[in-house]
Order: structure tokens, then C-alpha cells, then sequence
């Protein structure tokens, strides 16, 4: 996944519910079962500034969401 995503961390994709359970992820057994995604937020070298999971499609990260609380961030930052 990292030479596909280009990321420099590990990418959890298509766990099972075992390793899911390991990683302290919620479990739906909605349609079959899957883990629920989580979104974060990630600084600069990596550094995880926030993570948020919903159990449905209501209360996840849009775009906007997530520009808004990276430019607040960078103002809180440069301003100190």
C-alpha cells in the first residue's frame, strides 16, 4: 500500500474483524460486516494532530471541515 499511496506510515485497508478488534477499532456488522473508517488529521513529519471515527455517514470530516480546522491551526501556530 505505501509504494501504491505514496505514504511514509502504515494504511490499514481490508482488516478483518480479528485484527480490527487488535487495533482497538469499532466493528459494524451492518451489510456483513466492516470496520469503521477513521480520519486523521496528520502534521507535518507524520505527527497525528486528530483522529475521528462516526458510526454512520452524519458526523465524518468533509473536505471543508478539514481545511478549516488545518487553517486554524496554522493561525494558532503563527501566531505564537
Amino acid at each position: 500500500m505505501q509504494r501504491e499511496s505514496g505514504a511514509k506510515f502504515p494504511i490499514a485497508y481490508g482488516v478483518s474483524r480479528k485484527e480490527a478488534e487488535s487495533l482497538g477499532a469499532w466493528w459494524s456488522e451492518d451489510r456483513g460486516g466492516f470496520v469503521q473508517p477513521t480520519e486523521f488529521l496528520l502534521g507535518r513529519r507524520g505527527i497525528v494532530l486528530g483522529a475521528m471515527y462516526a458510526s454512520g455517514p452524519v458526523g465524518r470530516m468533509s473536505a471543508d471541515e478539514a481545511l478549516y480546522a488545518i487553517r486554524s491551526r496554522e493561525r494558532r501556530r503563527t501566531a505564537g
